[in-house]
């Protein structure tokens, strides 16, 4: 009994600061309207999740009880991918916190991948970012330039979110940690399930595994299916904000996921390739805005832009400002693809690509470095989280 109490509350106890610190202005703002703002502590939602995964499984028996109390914070409070993830299950790391050996190949390897991610997130996504704020300073709206709005904020998003992991993937192997990995090129997907297949999977995975699963999955039929997918995906979109246009953005994907589910998978597996993956970022437009846009107003105000409100026309001026960043949006779209990582593997073999690797690796910190001390626009997008 004293075993089971103590199950409850290990769970129970972080949920309870995670609401405290995320949720309860939110919830308790009709009831309080003078409620105080509180200040979220970053990451919050990441470690809460890694230290209720542990107490699961070592409740469940799929991990030991970890006896060393430095080893455990350790494990909950691991800088590289604390504020920003991916999630890492206690599982996937037990034995480096225990014993992890330090090469040269794995520091190197992670040096790499933690520049690579540093250019995500410096070069591409922060001038996204600046971009996307530019077509919403514009005036004489139009369906090109809102298109352009959420296709570019999708970009910074992608870009900002999976440059963190790479970063905290190649810091947590410098250190002799193999983190999972969190983005698999999601804009390649052919539907919306593929998508989240390959979108931030560590938190695909943990809810899978610890509401999912213990829902009933698909084991107890369709229709207690589809409840259990509406409810992950409700938590799902609660996870990313204490907003209901995060719930919204949730219920939305969990809709499309249980259509996609009863039929419309079938149709996109005969459909030809380009009409299912125009399917796919269509809907996964859409779904950014939902996720861009707290006030709900402004959202519909948007939408309504998306298909032709304001007109159709930009002017001159315009045209040549949004010219200007094509460069950008090639350079952004082609690196969301496998292309360069197909290319650099099929030549990685040429004594040539040493030098070129170190020198690129290294031109590349010079410039984020160079765009770090010469701008003061850099968000975290995900402190929230």
């Amino acid at each position: 009994v004293i075993g089971r109490i103590s199950y409850i509350l290990s769970v129970f106890v972080p949920f309870v600061f995670l609401f405290y610190y995320k949720y309860s202005t939110f919830f308790l703002h009709g009831i309080m309207p003078d409620m105080p703002e509180i200040t979220l502590p970053i990451g919050i939602s990441f470690y809460t999740f890694q230290l209720v995964s542990y107490c699961i499984d070592v409740h469940y028996g799929r991990a030991a009880r970890q006896k060393k109390l430095v080893n455990l914070i350790a494990y909950v409070t691991l800088f590289p991918q604390l504020i920003a993830g991916p999630i890492v299950r206690y599982t996937q790391i037990e034995q480096e916190l225990a014993d992890r050996y330090i090469s040269e190949e794995d520091f190197a390897q992670g040096s790499v991948r933690f520049v690579i991610g540093l250019a995500k997130k410096v070069l591409l996504a922060n001038v996204l970012g600046e971009f996307t704020q530019e077509i919403a300073g514009m005036t004489g709206e139009s369906v090109i330039l809102a298109w352009l709005y959420a296709a570019t904020a999708a970009m910074q998003i992608y870009y900002d979110f999976s440059g963190y992991s790479d970063m905290a993937i190649g810091l947590g192997r410098m250190f002799g940690f193999h983190f999972p990995e969190n983005f698999r090129y999601p804009y390649t997907s052919r539907s919306v399930t593929e998508f989240w297949r390959r979108w931030h999977i560590s938190l695909g995975s943990w809810f899978r595994e610890y509401v999912y699963i213990p829902l009933g999955g698909n084991r107890k039929g369709l229709y207690r299916q589809i409840i259990n997918i509406a409810v992950v995906w409700f938590l799902t979109g609660l996870w990313h904000g204490a907003s209901w246009n995060f719930i919204l953005w949730g219920l939305y994907f969990g809709v499309l996921l249980m259509i996609e589910k009863l039929f419309m998978l079938k149709v996109l597996k005969k459909a030809p390739a380009i009409i299912s993956h125009i399917y796919s970022i269509i809907i996964i437009l859409f779904g950014w805005v939902l996720f861009y846009f707290e006030n709900l107003n402004e959202m519909g105000i948007f939408l309504a832009r998306m298909f032709g409100s304001d007109g159709f026309m930009m002017s001159g001026d315009i045209s040549v400002k949004i010219i200007s960043y094509i460069p950008l949006l090639i350079v952004s779209a082609i690196t969301s693809t496998p292309l360069i990582s197909k290319l650099y593997h099929k030549i990685k073999s040429k004594p040539i690509l040493y030098v070129i690797d170190n020198a690129g690796c290294v031109l590349a910190l010079l410039l984020c470095t160079a765009a770090l001390v010469s701008s003061d626009y850099n968000p975290f997008l995900y402190y929230k989280f």
